[in-house]
């Protein structure tokens, strides 16, 4: 550690650290636009000036000199800098003047309005007229892509977007090019970006050079309410806020949370909010003469009734999809229960995933932020790019840290960062069972991916990676590196509930069996085909494919609108709290499910959802621990890998095949489908 005297205030901070960060410490308030903490230091804007005691005779920017670069007196004083001095405020207003110089005058009409730095500093540090008579210089807008507005004639080349898509999204599409007054920031090649990532530059802009292109002139920051929540869109659980006017939800911002997301989101998570307003399901429907009807909540109850009282309980059975919440599951679970089936299923077709298991099976066990602790990461039937972005970009982030080998057995694929492709299937991992130990990684980490488990042979799949993480030390004291990744926010939480088949019970390949059941209970799962014959109840959010095959359809609540725990891949318990209400009739979940099973005559002991958390966490108590990890035993690991089953020769399909359109909200998203035909587009393009 080093003492420096800022602002004859001592503080006591490492060498490397920054004069800027050195001033922070001290409650020193230092404005800057180039700079960012999870980016290289560019020093390009110079608003970070500080004055230096003892140095050159002139002011000296904080972002790039460091701690240890600054000496102390002759006579053995601390070093010294100043933060208020006549020198840093005359420099602070010369650099102001400069950055003013050819930025319009165009406030009233920019979106970045009411959250732009620009605005804010040349408050704070800016004089009140200039001395420049020219003509403003004005530059051509660029078009990199649906997602992200510019107008660069207000860019002032702080390059945070270029460091971005560069370190942290890993693609080399945008650019500083010129020098002078002829310097712009444009895409080399003035096409689309091709990051899942992209939205973020619109946060890291500090003026309004890029803003979001589907929030164009919506609506003012003062006028929107803001609710702090979290992600479903994968299974991250990434933490974000959902600002809404009225209610509608007008745009989705990501918050820091540094053991998940850090500051980023991707673009699905922020750009899905059109989805939430379009194809919604606002009433019941019931099934009439082929055709679907708008019916009264009572009409689909009494039709639901008279069905559920035909059947035998073993040919009654309920799917979860991948957006439901654990408390409409916890009840759905229970109402299943309550009419004696044992049929109930969340996971896919051939999945081995089962808590039975043990919860360290189906965890990604080393923790989203333990990636940057691994130096050995083997990727199986996973792409992260498409499957995980944030998470995709925590392995690029350890990567460039360097010490780390990096693997794929699966399908190819550009994952933004160099890896070593060993090949498409269960023979490369069989082949790669038969090497020796890696003698030389200390913390070895597997990544197993849906693509490699979702299928017949899913089991020996699981089998052998448990083996291949015994006999490479994946396991050890105080590190697990067995780290299932899903794809499905909904996908955890229903595991730890005890959402699969009980006793003599239908999984979901069985439930989809032709003849297999008269009625199904469908809870958003609109990724499976259900045959005919069978009478399906959709309680779902969107006229998606499980509304389509539905007999009764009854409106849910989307996770922006009701207050639901969720699980993440790591075991992550998390809570999205309400920003508005369901259109029309439509109603929370587990209250639908209340409201039914009072008229099935199995009436659920619980009036309020305090009341059903409360039953929630007595039978499963570490869901009341929000924001904590419960972690599994490695043990059961060890027990995994006893498992005999054979692997077919088939190759590894990706379980996220089209990055944009995964899930219902997606599929009715205007934004999300332009972009998923972009992405079409250039990977037709790339093939050719």
């Amino acid at each position: 550690m080093t003492k420096i005297l800022v602002d004859d205030v001592e503080v006591d901070v490492p060498p490397h650290y920054t004069l800027l960060q050195a001033a922070e410490a001290a409650g020193a308030e230092v404005p800057r636009f180039c700079f960012h903490e999870r980016l290289s230091i560019a020093g390009n804007c110079r608003m970070c000036l500080v004055e230096v005691k003892g140095g050159p005779p002139k002011p000296q920017a904080s972002c790039a000199m460091n701690v240890r670069d600054v000496r102390g007196g002759p006579d053995g004083s601390l070093p010294q800098i100043f933060t208020k001095s006549p020198m840093v405020k005359k420099a602070r207003e010369g650099v102001m003047e400069f950055l003013l110089i050819n930025h319009p005058l165009d406030c009233p009409i920019c979106d970045q309005g009411g959250e732009c730095d620009l605005q804010d500093q040349a408050m704070a540090y800016g004089v009140d007229s200039t001395r420049y008579q020219e003509n403003k210089r004005a530059v051509e807008d660029k078009y990199i892509g649906p997602l992200v507005k510019t107008v660069m004639t207000r860019c002032i080349h702080c390059t945070r977007c270029v460091r971005f898509t560069t370190e942290v999204a890993g693609i080399t599409e945008l650019g500083l090019i010129g020098r002078g007054e002829d310097a712009e920031i444009t895409t080399y090649l003035e096409k689309a970006m091709t990051s899942e990532m992209q939205g973020n530059v619109i946060d890291l802009c500090p003026v309004g050079a890029l803003t979001s292109r589907p929030y164009e002139f919506n609506a003012r920051p003062w006028e929107l309410t803001k609710t702090e929540s979290i992600d479903v869109m994968d299974a991250l659980g990434s933490a974000i806020r959902v600002d809404t006017r009225g209610r509608e939800v007008m745009r989705v911002m990501p918050r820091i949370n540094e053991a998940v997301n850090e500051e980023w989101i991707s673009d699905k998570t922020r750009f899905i909010w059109d989805g939430l307003k379009t194809q919604r399901l606002d009433r019941p429907y019931l099934r009439e003469n082929g055709a679907l009807r708008p019916a009264s909540w009572a009409e689909a109850f009494s039709a639901i009734a008279a069905k559920v009282k035909a059947a035998k309980p073993e040919r009654i059975g309920a799917l979860a999809g991948q957006l439901a919440g654990v408390e409409e599951m916890f009840a759905l679970k229970a109402l299943m229960t309550a009419l004696g089936s044992a049929n109930l299923d969340c996971r896919y077709p051939g999945s081995p995933l089962h808590p039975k298991n043990g919860r360290a099976s189906y965890l990604f066990n080393a923790t989203i932020a333990g990636i940057e602790e691994a130096d050995s990461i083997l990727l199986i039937g996973t792409n992260p790019r498409k499957e995980a972005a944030v998470l995709n970009a925590r392995i690029r982030k350890r990567y460039l840290k360097g010490g780390v080998k990096i693997a794929l057995i699966g399908e190819q694929a550009d994952l933004s960062y160099p890896h070593a492709y060993l090949g498409a299937g269960p023979d490369s991992l069989a082949a790669l069972l038969k090497e020796p130990k890696d003698e030389g990684a200390k913390k070895p980490m597997i990544i197993l991916g849906q693509g490699a488990l979702n299928r017949a042979d899913g089991a020996a799949i699981l089998a052998m990676a448990a083996q291949l993480a015994e006999k490479q030390g994946v396991i050890a004291e105080g590190w697990n590196g067995f780290c299932v990744l899903h794809t499905e926010a909904a996908l955890v939480g229903a595991l730890d509930l005890g959402f699969v088949p009980g006793e003599g019970g239908l999984d979901t390949a069985g439930m989809l069996a032709p003849g297999a059941l008269d009625v199904l209970f469908n809870l958003g799962a609109d990724e499976v085909e259900i045959p005919a014959g069978a009478f399906v109840i959709y309680q779902g959010t969107h006229g998606d494919k499980g509304a389509h095959r539905a007999d009764v359809i009854l409106p849910g609540a989307a996770y922006t609108e009701k207050s639901a725990t969720y699980v993440n891949t790591e075991g992550r318990v998390q809570m999205t709290n309400r920003a508005g209400f369901p259109p029309g009739d439509a109603r929370e979940d587990w209250a639908i499910l209340r409201a039914l099973s009072a008229q099935l005559g199995q009436t659920l002991p619980y009036d309020s959802l305090a009341q059903l958390r409360a039953a929630l966490y007595t039978a499963h108590p570490h869901f009341a621990g929000l924001d904590t990890i419960a972690p599994g035993a490695g043990e059961s690991i060890v027990a995994l890998a006893k498992g005999k089953a054979k692997a077919d020769k088939a190759a590894f399909q990706n379980a996220v095949p089209a990055f944009h359109l995964t899930n219902a909200i997606a599929r009715a998203s205007k934004i999300m489908a332009e972009c998923a035909a972009l992405a079409a587009g250039q990977g037709q393009v790339a093939a050719e």
